[in-house]
């Protein structure tokens, strides 16, 4: 699907899911021509007889065409694939072994991410072909096998990640996904698209040997180690739009803006007790007028005690 991520997909307009309207028609003639048979009548659509646009056998070709960047006269006519898509996940560091580089960070890496997958939900073997093998309703050849959802993902996780450490203690992160979620439903030729994408930056910095005197239990005592400092703001937006085969109305279903601010301040109090504090805030604006905006605050404190060596 890496091949259609980046078209243009919005609730007023997708280049994608036209090419999939128009493929429809091309996968009819197809399964026409390689089962040696007749076009017969064609409707008022121009597609051939028995094979409409709502045909599942025409859907699913034409549907997985579009949104894998295939040609429809040469894409899997079939529903079950046999050969698995891939996947990969990138890691380069690289950079450090560059003189300039070894001399300035500790570390430092590029990452990249990617995963897809084409599941069928549910399918189930079609008993109204033992009667007749069409459809009364519309003359539609009737399938072999009836499939309810069919379910296209992908996801760059991440699309692009940078993360380093300095040698003066300063850390920096910042990362850039996206998802997206394709679900084909055949009892009502509907599509169900979710598109989301989410940005984060932080960034860090570690005090070295910072001291405290502290009273606790009436006796002073002084503490030495290390502040560690860690902020990250995050922006993710999703969006989930029906798009119908037979009509042209998109309808945006819901979806939502979701900022995160997150900081947290870790220290070691010695070698086995360490003392966390943190602050997590949230503000969601939803993209559908009947949910109301949302905001979330944890904060607190966390202490921790490790047992053993």
């Amino acid at each position: 699907m890496i091949a259609t991520v980046f078209g243009k997909s919005d609730e007023f307009d997708s280049e994608t899911f036209d090419e999939f309207k128009e493929n429809r028609l091309t996968i009819a003639n197809r399964l026409v021509a390689d089962r040696g048979e007749a076009p017969g009548t064609l409707d008022d659509d121009g597609f051939p007889e028995r094979y409409g646009k709502t045909q599942q056998e025409v859907l699913l070709p034409a549907f997985f065409a579009a949104y894998t960047g295939q040609d429809a006269e040469r894409v899997n006519l079939d529903a079950f694939r046999q050969i698995p898509i891939p996947n990969w996940n990138l890691k380069y560091t690289g950079l450090m072994k560059n003189r300039w580089f070894k001399k300035k960070f500790k570390r430092f890496s590029l990452s990249h991410g990617y995963r897809a997958a084409y599941s069928i939900n549910s399918f189930q073997t079609n008993l109204e072909r033992q009667n007749s093998l069409t459809n009364p309703e519309n003359g539609d050849l009737l399938p072999d096998n009836i499939l309810i959802i069919v379910v296209l993902t992908d996801q760059f996780y991440p699309l692009l990640r940078v993360d380093f450490e300095m040698k003066n203690s300063f850390s920096f992160l910042a990362e850039v996904r996206r998802d997206r979620t394709l679900s084909l439903s055949f009892d009502n030729s509907l599509l169900t698209e979710i598109n989301g994408q989410e940005y984060t930056v932080g960034l860090g910095y570690r005090f070295k040997d910072v001291k405290f005197v502290t009273n606790i239990g009436g006796e002073r005592t002084r503490l030495k180690g290390d502040l560690n400092l860690k902020a990250e703001l995050s922006l993710r937006d999703n969006i989930t739009i029906i798009r119908n085969l037979d009509i042209d109305n998109n309808q945006i279903t819901s979806g939502q803006k979701l900022v995160s601010f997150k900081f947290t301040a870790d220290y070691a109090l010695s070698k086995n007790f360490n003392a966390l504090f943190f602050y997590d805030h949230s503000f969601s604006e939803f993209a559908v007028s009947t949910a109301f905006p949302q905001t979330t605050i944890n904060t607190g404190f966390t202490l921790r005690y490790n047992f053993g060596n």
